[in-house]
């Protein structure tokens, strides 16, 4: 069972549907299509508030000129050691400036939410069993040191820890 899970806790209800050759959004959902999709989608519509499926090999400047129409970019972790959708996440928000939800989806694990929170994710959908549980309990881990910028501001941590003089980092 899937669930999807905010910082604000779990979500009753959510009506994005990832599309595949056997699962179509019915009534009242909204489709996440692949980028290849999506692209040509855009260019014979009119219509805003697309979702779009972000696989590991897939370039996040594709969408670039499109951003504006997009509600929902939904990152496939097929892999907990595929580390490529925090690269496209925080390209997504540092280097494009996108503002939407920002969804992992796939192989999420309890250990990397901070890390995919760090680097601009809002949502996940979770699946692990450790991970479900744990999100329920809101037993989140932290991150006691950090040894790049984030996408977003943290204050968990004490700044950079070879910036700091003396202490632990120094």
């Amino acid at each position: 069972m899937t669930k999807i899970w905010n910082q604000s806790g779990f979500l009753d209800s959510d009506t994005w549907v990832i599309e595949t050759d056997e699962i179509k959004a019915g009534e009242g959902e909204r489709a996440v299509v692949g980028l290849d999709v999506f692209l040509d989608a855009v260019e014979h519509s009119n219509e805003n508030g697309f979702g779009v499926l972000l696989r590991p090999a897939d370039d996040v400047a594709r969408l670039a000129p499109h951003l504006d129409r997009i509600a929902l970019v939904a990152i496939s972790f097929p892999a907990f050691s595929d580390g490529r959708g925090f690269s496209q996440a925080t390209l997504l928000r540092q280097r494009l400036g996108f503002a939407g939800e920002v969804r992992a989806v796939g192989d999420v694990l309890i250990d990397q939410v901070p890390l995919m929170l760090r680097t601009g994710f809002t949502s996940f959908a979770v699946s692990n069993p450790v991970a479900l549980a744990r999100l329920a309990e809101n037993r989140l881990p932290g991150i006691a040191e950090r040894y790049q910028p984030s996408a977003v501001p943290s204050t968990e941590a004490d700044g950079f820890s070879w910036r700091r003089i003396g202490g632990r980092g120094a």
